[in-house]
């Protein structure tokens, strides 16, 4: 029985989405500070006048996410931060916290990850995650000053 491939998933096709020139997978030497981990990257052929890449799943040629300029890479950071605190502190399961993504995002949980998310969706991430922490933060003190009253 043959296999059905889907098109475009083809990662050794894959184009930078701000020049348009072939991704090449290379060792993250020299791009990252410490690659002690020797992870691997598509970057853009272009690299660095344009500063675009993807690291991929250790020890496949599977990119994380999709690629991205130095400006997403900070918004993903950043959203991954905000994000990651909700499950961290206590206030969601991992799980809960994806599910909440992806109904954030209205995707599905199989798409509901950082490294695929655009300017605009990480900057929902970090808005929605910041007012859900203050949101918890308040419900904590009143809590607490309550308890302390009584």
């Amino acid at each position: 029985m043959r296999k059905n491939k889907k098109k475009g998933n083809n990662p050794s096709k894959m184009r930078c989405p701000y020049c348009g020139a072939p991704m090449i997978l290379r060792s993250a030497d020299g791009i990252y500070k410490d690659n002690s981990q020797h992870n691997t990257l598509y970057v853009c052929r272009n690299y660095p006048e344009c500063d675009t890449y993807v690291r991929t799943r250790p020890g496949t040629a599977q990119p994380l996410g999709t690629p991205a300029n130095r400006e997403l890479r900070a918004l993903r950071i950043q959203a991954h931060r905000c994000f990651d605190a909700i499950h961290q502190n206590g206030y969601m399961t991992k799980r809960d916290a994806y599910v909440w993504l992806a109904a954030l995002l209205q995707a599905p949980q199989s798409q509901a990850h950082i490294g695929f998310l655009s300017e605009y969706s990480c900057r929902k991430v970090i808005d929605e995650s910041t007012r859900m922490l203050q949101q918890y933060a308040q419900r904590a003190a009143i809590r607490s000053s309550k308890e302390a009253l009584s």
